[in-house]
């Protein structure tokens, strides 16, 4: 089996599932309880707190810990859009985010809030001056993500950041979903006030996620009821996905370096190869992408067919987001990018981890023209 869709999941660390079976097996207290196992439960919970921080180079108070991306990305954004609203009620994102970030706007549209979709050129990126050009007296949040999740396009999060300077009353919110562990984010140099991550995505957990919250932000909680996570966030802790978090966190920091330089040569591989392939459109643009996403498209072959087709040679990729997958339509992020829909609608996604290699892109690559020849024959 080669396994190249690690942007909808990544297979977590050996070392992460020993650590939730013995926190959930030893440590099982609630942490909010005042006996001895609570207090145990409390204090894992907390040091787990201050290990993402310091990977993170931020300060614990500043990490809430959530159930994912999803969560943290409508935390901040309902949670600002609700705390502020006597300040204005207009909030900036692009046209290209992921449907936890865009879904969540059109509720808030829903509730009487504001608005604009900034478009992105054909690489699918951000401009800043579209950003500037769409800020408004009432702009009170601006929600940009790191790395696309469908094309691996990196946004200009240091130019936003430095442009919010002087617009002090705007929020910054980045979904750094995608870019934890591929890309670097300095937090507090960018200029971002919230920021979301999901376990799963660097060899952690399902169901595991954190939101930074800058010191200073409030935020209207989205979960009323025991008042944990400094009353921003109710609901009993999830100790051992909070350990297993921090440690996955740990151990991808750790390999980051070389990780990095590895899937930067399997993804220029790719990139090379498929541009010597006849009817194959490349749509990532490795100098403005993250090392692990290359999209391309096959025109004329449907893109879940093709998914099958080569899941049939035990090899794993996807189309779009895992979140739109189901829903058999066209990438919206290629829509954007200006791509005709025929060509959008046959797009496949490869996405690595650090574990990938080039032996496994080359036996990928010679499947991919082996399923080529084959559905070209069966369609002609």
């Amino acid at each position: 089996m080669i396994y190249f869709d690690n942007s909808a999941t990544t297979k977590p660390y050996a070392e992460v599932l020993d650590s939730f079976f013995k926190i959930s097996n030893d440590f099982f207290g609630n942490p909010s309880s005042l006996h001895g196992l609570g207090s145990q439960s409390e204090k894992l919970l907390s040091q787990a707190r201050i290990q993402m921080a310091n990977l993170l180079n931020v300060k614990p108070g500043e990490i809430i810990f959530t159930s994912g991306g999803t969560e943290s990305n409508n935390f901040a954004i309902k949670g600002a859009a609700f705390m502020y609203k006597k300040r204005g009620n207009h909030l900036i994102t692009s046209s290209v985010e992921h449907p936890s970030v865009s879904k969540a706007m059109e509720q808030l549209e829903e509730l009487g809030f504001e608005v604009t979709y900034l478009p992105v050129d054909k690489n699918g990126k951000v401009q800043v001056e579209d950003v500037e050009r769409a800020i408004r007296k009432d702009t009170i949040l601006i929600s940009v993500m790191h790395v696309n999740n469908e094309v691996g396009t990196v946004q200009p999060i240091r130019e936003v950041g430095k442009l919010l300077e002087k617009y002090p009353n705007i929020l910054f919110h980045v979904d750094a979903v995608q870019g934890i562990g591929k890309m670097d984010l300095p937090l507090k140099d960018f200029g971002v006030d919230m920021c979301s991550i999901s376990a799963h995505k660097f060899h952690g957990l399902k169901g595991t996620g954190a939101l930074f919250v800058r010191e200073g932000v409030g935020l209207t909680p989205l979960l009323s009821g025991g008042e944990q996570e400094r009353n921003m966030r109710s609901g009993t802790e999830n100790v051992a996905g909070a350990v297993a978090m921090a440690k996955a966190l740990r151990m991808t920091m750790e390999k980051k370096e070389k990780g990095i330089e590895k899937m930067k040569n399997v993804q220029r591989g790719l990139i090379d190869d498929f541009g010597e392939m006849e009817g194959i459109i490349v749509h990532t643009q490795i100098e403005s992408a993250s090392p692990h996403i290359v999209n391309f498209s096959v025109p004329g072959i449907k893109s879940e067919v093709f998914i099958h087709a080569l899941e049939q040679e035990h090899i794993f990729v996807s189309t779009t987001s895992a979140c739109s997958s189901k829903k058999k339509s066209p990438s919206k992020t290629l829509l954007a990018m200006g791509v005709p829909e025929p060509i959008a609608d046959s797009s496949i996604r490869i996405s690595l981890s650090y574990e990938n290699t080039e032996e496994e892109a080359a036996a990928v690559l010679n499947a991919i023209k082996r399923v080529v020849n084959k559905l070209r024959k069966v369609m002609n």
